[in-house]
């Protein structure tokens, strides 16, 4: 996990959150993932899986999607990320992190081998207030 700490004017700031970031021209997903994660921590992925598509809903703002991916294999020594501070955190601790509601919710669905899955999530004022797994509101 990333411990945001590092960057001025973060909305992620203080908040846990996994590795990764946004598209560059012409990439495919899996290019994106394999880029983002060889910057922000110095590995370089061996075995990964494309596990679901989460929408962020926040106020006015356009819609933003989010690929999920797990790994178990890479190459590489870790190296220093400037976004903050990366930490191995065992999966059953990861819920006492400083986590979006949201993130909880992705990340759950992700211990529990969930197949394949969007998942949409609606905040207001930064609270979240809709969740929508495969089309069907979760309580």
């Amino acid at each position: 996990m990333l411990h945001r700490v590092s960057k001025k004017n973060d909305i992620n700031h203080d908040k846990w959150i996994g590795v990764g970031g946004h598209f560059e021209a012409g990439e495919s997903p899996e290019d994106c993932l394999l880029r983002e994660v060889k910057e922000e921590t110095g590995y370089t992925l061996t075995s990964y899986a494309f596990r679901g598509i989460v929408t962020f809903v926040a106020d006015d703002d356009p819609a933003e999607y989010m690929c999920l991916y797990t790994a178990d294999g890479f190459t590489g020594t870790e190296l220093p990320c400037d976004e903050g501070v990366l930490e191995w955190v065992p999966i059953n601790e990861i819920e006492n992190l400083e986590l979006w509601e949201g993130d909880k919710v992705f990340l759950r669905l992700l211990a529990q081998n969930v197949p394949f899955f969007s998942l949409k999530l609606v905040y207001k004022n930064g609270t979240l207030v809709e969740k929508i797994l495969n089309g069907k509101a979760l309580p």
